[in-house]
């Protein structure tokens, strides 16, 4: 539990999430910007910290995904705080992102592999979907810039209940190959 990878998810979670709160409490776009900002990096960082080190971890991936979760929480509440207009796509993402991601990945402790990151060993398309870089940086990224820019609701809408539909097939997809019993690795 102690090393580098999860020593940044701790250190990118708490500053998030300190800085999610002081966007919600300041209605600062500045502020939601950079609590976005940290989160990404420091997800990346951590990830990259344990592949680099070799300290790639069931339990790492575990508290990576919660703290993914942690900060996604309030920084979505930042841009519920700056865009109210945007609850409809918003709501639909924390649904989605929340209770449909989440068991989605946590799904790879059904198989001996380390994290989701390497889902493609179990399901190449369900990785594919989710957790290639590209998937990763649409999956929620997409959804932020459009929430920011878009003058509507309609295509951040569009997008929100386009990944749903992604991460619902990729679900059932999981559900089909699941094992009866998690495998021990």
């Amino acid at each position: 539990m102690l090393n580098v990878p999860n020593g940044i998810t701790l250190v990118r979670t708490l500053a998030g999430v300190v800085l999610a709160v002081l966007a919600i409490v300041e209605a600062s776009v500045p502020l939601a910007v950079a609590a976005y900002v940290v989160y990404w990096v420091g997800d990346m960082l951590d990830g990259l910290s344990a592949r680099l080190l070799g300290q790639e971890t069931r339990l790492g991936a575990v508290f990576d995904i919660i703290s993914d979760r942690a900060c996604t929480s309030l920084c979505a509440g930042a841009l519920l705080v700056l865009r109210p207009d945007m609850a409809v796509p918003l709501g639909i993402f924390l649904v989605q992102f929340m209770v449909v991601d989440t068991m989605l990945s946590l799904a790879f402790l059904y198989w001996p592999v380390v994290s989701p990151n390497y889902f493609y060993e179990v399901h190449r398309g369900v990785y594919r979907w989710n957790w290639s870089p590209p998937a990763k940086a649409l999956n929620t990224g997409g959804l932020v810039v459009l929430v920011l820019v878009s003058p509507t609701p309609l295509w951040p809408a569009a997008l929100a209940v386009a990944v749903l539909v992604v991460k619902v097939a990729s679900l059932v997809a999981v559900a089909k190959i699941l094992p009866a019993e998690p495998e021990r690795g």
